[in-house]
């Protein structure tokens, strides 16, 4: 039984993720710095002003403090070389800090609820021009944000997840500013808990589809966009392949893919350009950057041979 392995890491695409720390460190620490603050300023004011839209739209922003703090330490530890114990460095740390950020979001989400709904059945008044004024700033703050990672958003899902989570936020923060207007227009208390609603629902979305996903990479599950049977005939169609078992998909981090494959070549193993080729093609076809191909040229002689054999 011969056995071959082969990595995408030394092709002229290389990873534009790994260098997110050298060159959005600075963004994110700008980010980072700007939006805590303003999460403090847009909380106080919206207990101050007994405005609950002011604090949900401080918990959304403060999501996205976390969101942001996430893409950074993955950026971060996605360096981090790997070790004797960690055989892929720790990649995999972004997934589990996404499932924790999401824990954190749904309990804050809960006590900002409870309080939303309280308000709903008894509107409390409330001062509109503190509320459009302070809104108004957080659109000035997460739209700088945005602009810190635009240029970067095409070349890196990380540095792409961190700017849609600012320009929503900017969005978010302007359906304040007209929620504002509107009490100061007609006077109408009510408005500021259902707009608190409106961006609780927001965020309870945004929630669980990164909690769902990020269970499912903690689950090892094939990521999302690449489709297992495609990978599957992809490699069995290779030039003298014959079958195709043990294989797995899974995410080594939010941002980077790892697979594994047994080819069976009644051939012979055909020569490392063959695995060099084969992982250029599971890259650019799929994104898989940590493909690993064993090659049997018996299709009886692996234990794995067996689809329900893991």
């Amino acid at each position: 039984m011969g056995a071959g392995h082969s990595h995408s890491h030394g092709h002229s695409h290389g990873h534009a993720h790994d260098h997110a720390p050298a060159d959005f460190g600075r963004a994110f620490l700008i980010g980072v710095v700007l939006n805590t603050a303003f999460v403090v300023v847009e909380a106080l004011a919206g207990l101050i002003y007994g405005s609950m839209a002011l604090v949900a739209d401080a918990g959304h922003n403060l999501s996205d403090v976390l969101s942001l703090l996430i893409a950074w330490g993955a950026s971060v530890l996605a360096r981090k070389p790997p070790s004797a114990r960690f055989t892929y460095g720790l990649k995999s740390s972004s997934i589990l800090a996404a499932i924790a950020n999401a824990a954190l979001l749904l309990a804050a989400l809960g006590a900002i609820l409870v309080e939303t709904l309280r308000r709903l059945f008894d509107p409390q008044p409330v001062e509109p021009g503190p509320i459009m004024i302070v809104a108004a700033i957080g659109i000035v703050i997460n739209t700088a944000t945005a602009l810190l990672f635009m240029r970067g958003r095409k070349g890196d899902l990380n540095i792409r997840g961190a700017y849609l989570h600012m320009v929503a936020d900017a969005a978010v923060s302007a359906g304040v500013v007209m929620a504002g207007l509107l009490i100061w227009l007609t006077g109408m208390a009510w408005i500021d808990p259902v707009t608190s609603l409106v961006i609780v629902a927001i965020i309870a979305v945004g929630t669980w589809g990164l909690l769902k996903d990020s269970v499912k990479m903690g689950l090892l599950a094939v990521p999302d966009g690449i489709e297992e049977s495609a990978v599957r005939d992809t490699l069995a169609a290779l030039p003298g392949v014959s079958a195709v078992h043990d294989l797995h998909i899974w995410p080594m981090s939010k941002t980077e893919t790892a697979m594994t494959a047994h080819l069976v070549m009644p051939g012979g193993h055909p020569g490392d350009p063959f695995l060099h080729d084969t992982a250029e093609v599971l890259h650019d076809r799929f994104g898989i950057e940590h493909p690993t191909i064993q090659i049997e040229t018996d299709p009886h002689a692996c234990a794995l041979h067996h689809d329900d054999v893991v």
